[in-house]
């Protein structure tokens, strides 16, 4: 049966097409809010409601998706606003499994890019019903006409049958807050995206009377009931103090338990309710061996549902105990249990991340979905207080019928006509291979497929050689035989020789760039600096100038200071070759040696020559 007073939709879209504003602007018109208790949320009137996260509203982006639950007349609409990058593509396609349409934005401008495409072919694997949104149409390059033909190209190339082709498509801006199904009428409000969903999106269809079957989606924590699981409830019904046997989707292994509060997902809140019926999403109390994917079914009928399917990481970093001279400085060192310890918790909610030991005790091989996947779990565990040291960044290379694969992205960089040319010759280096190029309004977009390590380090070269106007977007493309290692490090490292405070005595008159300042404290193996040549160099930048009694014409001169290059965590991390680390702690990014001392790296040279 059909359960037309609800309907599942999730917002899905690229990074930074406006979904998170779209939302916000749904939730400001839904009439269910006053305007104050929305402003009271974020801080002020121009904050995205559904960004929470500090790193989300520091980074501008959308990180962990997010359900809100509003009402269109009698009709419930769960909203699920989803992240756009493809390093948090596990959070897409697990949530899109709790609905049933989507809506699917693209920039008017920009048009569809590679998360478009991800993004559209996990929701044509689950069978949901997608509506277009050409969102920021008030754009002044926006190209409405060519961005419509592009998305009705891209539904073709993914597949699409004739009646997913004939997609609705709406014309929006998410930052005006209006939208209009007819370019010749003028927008006022978004009561077209309100009829989308009553008109476009599918009725749940569901038997309520069939035993229990509920998949968990996601998982939050509370520190006052522990674990709260999210999913849809697909048959049956579940209600509050019910026993259930849940099943483990990781080995089919079965447990009894029984649900202490059911919670219906209430505007941006969660309201306990006695129970909740197929067709809707809700979160479940009391549960708390539970993980995502398993099935919490009726009493003694344990019947799971079709495995989540997420796809396999494609980046490894080592994360490893900090044993640095300042270890504890500013921050709690983890010891290697603490360290296991908060990546298992991490594992529980991160469905995309994978963990292995180390070769060492003190080590643990952490894999995801690209840099910025990591980045985030090592910022979120630096805000915690802790301090960590992690290891290059490596790609995931499978063996396929005997040959090693690596791999490969698909690329698009977006970048003003007069620097096409360098963006060119960069990704050619680095072995991508050229696809497609399009020019418009003095923009040109560039399309490459590329090796996934081929990626590390680039983007802070694109943006040195094109002043930083190049704009890169890509996702993972497939597995392709490996192919000859790129070049490293094209400069070698300034080495401190000594542990103390940087001089400017020390540091006056010193190639290249430096990562230090004056006053900064350094201790011996730490990276100060780079230089113009290939071999990596020890220098004394703690040196304090000598006192004489002779006066000599130029040597009391003042000493002329570079300003320090600032490096971002992520920035440290491309930087950084096989032999070093970095040193993150609450308060400083540092760069370092594996091997401090300099004897103890002549001798492992020596070992391997």
């Amino acid at each position: 049966m059909k359960r037309n007073d609800i309907r599942n939709v999730a917002v899905i879209a690229h990074v930074d097409h406006g979904k998170t504003t779209l939302v916000d602007q749904m939730l400001r018109q839904s009439g269910l809010f006053r305007s104050e208790e929305l402003d009271k949320l974020v801080g002020g009137q121009h904050g995205l409601i559904m960004d929470s996260n500090d790193q989300e509203r520091e980074r501008g982006i959308t990180i962990l998706a997010k359900n809100c639950g509003i009402r269109i007349g009698d009709v419930k609409v769960n909203l699920i606003d989803t992240p756009g990058h493809a390093d948090f593509g596990g959070e897409v396609e697990r949530i899109l499994k709790m609905a049933d349409g989507a809506f699917v934005l693209v920039d008017a401008a920009e048009g569809p890019l590679p998360q478009t495409r991800f993004v559209l072919k996990k929701a044509f694997a689950a069978g949901l019903k997608p509506i277009v949104i050409i969102n920021k149409i008030d754009r002044p390059d926006a190209r409405i006409t060519d961005v419509h033909a592009l998305m009705f190209d891209l539904f073709i190339e993914l597949g699409a049958d004739d009646d997913t082709a004939s997609f609705p498509v709406i014309y929006a801006s998410g930052r005006s807050g209006v939208a209009t199904t007819d370019m010749a009428v003028e927008p006022k409000d978004l009561r077209p995206l309100f009829d989308a969903i009553l008109n476009n999106v599918p009725a749940p269809d569901v038997n309520e009377d069939a035993p229990l079957q509920m998949q968990i989606s996601a998982l939050q924590y509370s520190e006052f009931v522990g674990k709260i699981a999210i999913g849809r409830v697909f048959n049956g019904k579940i209600k509050k103090n019910q026993k259930v046997t849940v099943v483990k989707q990781k080995d089919g292994s079965t447990f009894n338990d029984t649900v202490v509060q059911v919670l219906e997902f209430d505007r941006l809140a969660k309201r306990e309710v006695e129970e909740v019926r197929a067709g809707d999403v809700c979160a479940v109390i009391g549960i708390d061996d539970a993980d995502i994917g398993d099935t919490i079914c009726a009493f003694d009928i344990p019947k799971a549902l079709p495995p989540l399917t997420i796809d396999e990481p494609t980046l490894d970093m080592v994360f490893r105990v900090n044993n640095s001279p300042f270890a504890s400085k500013e921050g709690k060192p983890l010891t290697s249990r603490e360290l296991r310890d908060r990546l298992d918790r991490e594992l529980q909610h991160n469905v995309a991340l994978r963990v292995q030991p180390g070769d060492r005790e003190s080590e643990f091989i952490v894999s995801g979905r690209g840099l910025l996947h990591l980045g985030v779990l090592l910022e979120t565990m630096r805000r915690e207080g802790s301090e960590v040291a992690v290891g290059k960044p490596r790609v995931i290379v499978k063996e396929i019928d005997g040959q090693k694969h690596e791999p490969f992205e698909y690329l698009v960089v977006e970048v003003p006509n007069d620097h096409h040319n360098v963006v060119m010759r960069l990704v050619l280096e680095r072995q991508g291979e050229f696809q497609r190029m399009e020019s418009h309004r003095g923009i040109t977009q560039v399309e490459f497929h590329i090796p996934a390590r081929s990626l590390i380090g680039l983007r802070t070269k694109m943006l040195t050689a094109t002043q930083g106007t190049a704009i890169m977007h890509h996702n993972f493309l497939d597995y392709r035989p490996l192919k000859s290692s790129p070049a490293g490090r094209d400069v070698g490292v300034l080495i401190s020789q000594y542990t103390a405070k940087v001089t400017a005595y020390g540091v006056d008159g010193r190639a290249g760039r430096l990562f230090v300042s004056p006053g900064d404290e350094v201790y011996e193996g730490q990276i100060v600096g780079d230089h113009g040549r290939e071999n990596d160099m020890v220098v004394n930048v703690t040196e304090m100038k000598p006192l004489t009694n002779m006066r000599a014409s130029g040597s009391d001169s003042k000493a002329v200071i570079k300003p320090a290059t600032a490096f971002s965590m992520e920035m440290a991390l491309e930087f950084i070759e096989d032999d070093e680390l970095v040193e993150i702690t609450p308060q400083s990014v540092r760069m370092r040696k594996l091997w401090l001392k300099e004897s103890e790296r002549k001798k492992l040279a020596r070992q391997q020559s």
